[in-house]
């Protein structure tokens, strides 16, 4: 459990910071040892085939495998992502220069707007918030992930799209 707190709370955090779309059950798969891991990153930076993503993958699925909303586990997993956002958040600078290092590589959705791709992801650093607020702003963050009704309605969509193609 630890480990799948751990990897579902890193995960949680980069793919917002990165704008990682497309994210749905059958791109995230589950090791015996418990490791989370994503798979399919082929939309970046807020790029999404679906219609209003939540701002990161968690499900209500995913918060039930930890034990539900008020599990000391689900709680632990909280306080991770507000960790690993702190710590990003006090890199920024390191993380922004490698993606305005990327501009001229020829990824596709960073050449799609090469001028805004360092400002998309520094917008969601929040910079502009202190420590305190951040934290409530991951908060915030999670709760409206766990709550999105579209996502939760697209992906039974995609479950439904899959069966059919089956």
């Amino acid at each position: 459990m630890d480990t799948y707190i751990r990897s579902c709370a890193g995960y949680c955090v980069i793919t917002y910071l990165l704008g990682i779309g497309d994210r749905h059950l059958d791109n995230l798969l589950l090791t015996r040892n418990g490791s989370l891991f994503h798979i399919d990153f082929g939309y970046i930076l807020g790029r999404d085939p679906k219609p209003l993503p939540p701002p990161m993958k968690l499900s209500r699925e995913m918060v039930e495998g930890m034990g539900g909303a008020h599990s000391d586990f689900h709680l632990e997993f909280r306080k991770l992502c507000y960790t690993a956002f702190h710590q990003l958040r006090r890199h920024s600078n390191l993380i922004l220069n490698l993606f305005s290092l990327m501009v001229d590589a020829n990824v596709p959705d960073i050449a799609l707007e090469p001028d805004k791709t360092v400002r998309k992801v520094e917008d969601k650093f929040r910079l502009d918030l202190s420590d305190e607020e951040a934290v409530s702003y991951m908060q915030g963050l999670i709760d409206d992930s766990v709550n999105a009704v579209v996502a939760a309605v697209v992906e039974q969509l995609h479950k439904f799209a899959q069966y059919i193609r089956k």
